[in-house]
């Protein structure tokens, strides 16, 4: 599977979870088995949920920091949200390269999102590379 597709199934995991406030165990292993993924592509995505959830904190964290100063994490949308999570976990924990993380994660929003999704997650990563540091 390649990791565009990956990627967007990881994504709406983590959509699913935002409505459902968490996604267990079960939960993830139904969504997966559903998709009908080989054991290597289930691992994997198994494996990004897991260190997503183990650093949601610092992620949200970072989010929040990289809002305009009248936005709070709680005015953006679900599927923004889970965008925004996956390409800070992305590009900080994985260590992709920002510029295919963010090309990428913009398309889903294209997809995915309202109108205007797409121009927001774009500026707000672009913050957060900055505040990394990141060339």
């Amino acid at each position: 599977m390649e990791k565009s597709a990956k990627r967007e199934l990881t994504f709406k995991i983590l959509y699913s979870g935002q409505i459902n406030k968490e996604m267990n165990n079960e939960e993830l292993q139904i969504f997966l088995e559903e998709n009908n993924l080989k054991e290597r592509d289930k691992e994997d995505i198994k494996n990004d949920i897991n260190a997503i959830n183990n650093n949601i904190e610092e992620i949200t964290e970072k989010i929040s920091k990289n809002l305009k100063d009248n936005w709070t994490i709680d005015r953006i949308s679900k599927i923004d949200k889970a965008l925004l999570i996956l390409a800070i976990y992305e590009i900080q924990y994985k260590e992709i390269p920002f510029k295919v993380v963010i090309n990428e994660v913009v398309e889903l929003a294209k997809k995915y999102g309202e109108d205007t999704s797409a121009s927001f997650i774009n500026g707000v990563l672009a913050n957060v590379v900055k505040e990394l540091n990141i060339e």
